[in-house]
């Protein structure tokens, strides 16, 4: 039901029905005021010329007159003679009065014992004493119209001698004029039926143009541009229809070129390297990249409509940083994993009028330059502090020679050989400083060769147990065993010899010097997952859990007393980890206090199958 209530309203909210209505009320209306005119004229028209057709002719009033005047004793006969003569047949009565009101004779015979009396009728009696003739239509059982002309003699028109009644019968007049009412009504009816059929289809070809364009309109807003208006003709609305077709096409064009610098834009966004947030002039947050989401370590609708200053953790005003375009560093998720140091830069977002609608923050992570910077500065001061302290020595141990010590022959030996020590340990220092800033500027070549991984950390162990044998026949000297698990599966690697050699030689060594006495060292060698992973364990102190992700810094000792006096530089992993990165590998450490340590080496390794042949040359 409420279906049928909304398509009914709908019908008549429609520009169509509204058309076709008021088409079909001026239709009728102009019928009706027409037919109303029409109806009226006729009607005067009809009331006329029954009047003309009832009037006596002069000839009988004439005669009627002439018998009043003489009124003799055959008056009334004669009186009554001319009017029963006188044929007309829509008179119904005629009676003739004298001056005296008496009525002397009538055309019915029925009525003939009226003769002789008086009559009884104030309009007959009106006009024989005003002299005025008289016409009126009564409704006496039917509609009459009836006429009284007075009666005179002479060549006076005031001696008046009597009044001829007459009434006669208008059923015949009204019966035309309904007749003619109810023909002009269904010819009204006729037209009016014919007139809405043409309003409605006057309004459609009216209104379908613009209920396809409405469409359109509506396609459009829903993205459809596809469809056109058709053009029925050449006049205003196919003119329109022509320009809404335009309309669309440029609208179309214009959203594709949106779309275009929109997609653009978002791809610029999304690809930058530096986070961008834009906010509105109340300084909340409106839009914000994938970078910047992953600097703050948070999601879109997490911060989406908050004030910057707030995700930014700063203490002032989101407005007065927008306001004031400063370059600020903040730092977020401080004291965690993933504290980051990031620099914000602010600029303002201004319509062509000066409105300032908005800001643009860029956030650009300085946390390795910071980094850099820190260890820049780190580096110079432990490069100082490295170098200073066997300087010292040095120089006080020249200072006492300068002063004679030179000439004692069981002092100056010994001063001899500790600065003999101390120089060499500045020119390794010196020398690793060289490799790393080698390797640093990528001026360092590797000389890749195919070796058998397990051959030469064996053949590097093999001399390592040379140094073991030499060292039992020394009794001040620790004593280690070296344990092997390479296997006896051929790992072939691309590696620059000398270098890895120089990487196990560094980690074998901090394994001896940091091993107790009697201590295993053991080197394992295994294949996993398209790498080959080489491990050197030891039995020492072991490496606390918090210097764990240090141990490969420049000049980072985790017992710097200890470690300076066992001779130490203090880069030897640090060049290790460079080496081994140079090689596409990885190098780390796993260590508890206490139970000794374990470093692992990752290298890519690629299995040779059978097929693979070598040509001996």
């Amino acid at each position: 039901m409420k279906e049928i209530v909304n398509k009914i309203k709908k019908t008549f909210n429609s520009i169509n029905t509204k058309l076709a209505v008021v088409f079909m009320l001026m239709l009728l209306a102009t019928i009706e005021v027409i037919g109303a005119y029409f109806t009226r004229q006729l009607e005067q028209s009809s009331i006329e010329n029954f009047q003309s057709s009832i009037q006596l002719q002069n000839v009988v009033t004439s005669q009627l007159a002439n018998q009043l005047t003489k009124d003799n004793k055959g008056t009334n006969d004669k009186l009554s003679r001319i009017i029963n003569d006188y044929s007309n047949d829509s008179i119904s009565e005629i009676i003739v009065v004298d001056n005296k009101d008496i009525i002397r004779a009538v055309s019915s015979f029925n009525d003939r014992s009226r003769i002789g009396q008086r009559v009884n009728n104030n309009n007959v009696k009106q006009v024989t004493s005003t002299g005025r003739p008289l016409t009126k239509i009564i409704d006496d059982n039917g509609n009459y119209m009836i006429q009284i002309t007075p009666l005179t003699s002479g060549t006076g028109a005031t001696n008046i001698i009597g009044a001829v009644y007459v009434k006669a019968s208008m059923q015949n007049v009204f019966q035309t004029l309904r007749n003619t009412s109810m023909m002009f009504l269904v010819t009204s009816l006729i037209a009016a039926i014919l007139g809405a059929i043409l309003s409605l289809v006057i309004s459609r070809a009216i209104t379908r143009p613009i209920e396809e364009m409405q469409d359109q309109a509506l396609n459009i807003a829903d993205g459809d541009y596809s469809s056109q208006v058709k053009i029925y003709s050449n006049d205003e609305l196919g003119q329109l229809g022509k320009a809404f077709n335009t309309l669309s096409v440029r609208i179309e064009r214009s959203q594709e070129e949106s779309d275009s610098e929109r997609r653009r834009l978002d791809s610029v966004l999304s690809h930058m390297s530096d986070g961008v947030i834009a906010t509105d002039r109340h300084g909340n947050i409106t839009i914000v990249n994938q970078m910047a989401l992953n600097f703050l370590n948070t999601t879109e609708k997490a911060i989406v409509n908050k004030p910057i200053s707030e995700v930014l953790g700063l203490n002032e005003s989101s407005q007065e940083i927008i306001s004031n375009q400063k370059e600020i560093v903040v730092t977020v998720n401080q004291g965690t994993r993933d504290e980051m140091i990031l620099h914000a830069s602010f600029s303002l977002i201004k319509r062509v009028t000066g409105f300032v609608s908005g800001s643009v923050c860029v956030l650009h992570d300085v946390t390795e330059q910071q980094k850099n910077e820190n260890m820049q500065r780190q580096f110079v001061s432990n490069v100082s502090h490295e170098l200073r302290t066997p300087l010292t020595s040095l120089s006080a141990y020249i200072d006492t020679l300068n002063q004679g010590a030179w000439k004692d022959p069981e002092i100056a030996p010994k001063f001899l050989k500790v600065t003999q020590e101390e120089t060499d340990r500045m020119i390794r220092m010196i020398n690793d400083l060289l490799s790393l800033s080698r390797m640093d500027r990528g001026t360092s070549k590797m000389e890749l060769e195919l070796v058998n991984l397990n051959d030469f950390v064996a053949h590097i162990l093999n001399r390592f147990d040379m140094i073991v044998k030499n060292d039992k026949n020394k009794s001040d000297k620790k004593k280690y065993t070296i344990k092997r698990e390479l296997g006896k599966q051929a790992i072939w690697v691309e590696i620059d010899t000398d270098k890895m050699m120089q990487v196990i030689d560094n980690i074998m060594n901090n394994a001896i010097k940091y091993s107790p006495d009697g201590g295993v060292i053991t080197v394992r060698l295994n294949e996993s997952q398209g790498r080959v992973i080489l491990s050197i364990s030891d039995q020492g102190l072991g490496i606390p859990r918090k210097d764990l992700g240090k141990i490969f810094d420049r000049f980072y000792r985790v017992d710097k007393a200890r470690s300076r006096a066992q001779g130490g530089t203090g880069l030897g992993l640090a060049i290790a980890k460079e080496i081994i990165e140079a090689h596409h590998g990885r190098i780390w450490a796993d260590s508890s206090e206490g139970r000794g340590s374990t470093f692992y080496i990752s290298l890519p390794y690629e299995p040779m199958s059978e097929e693979d042949d070598w040509d001996e040359v």
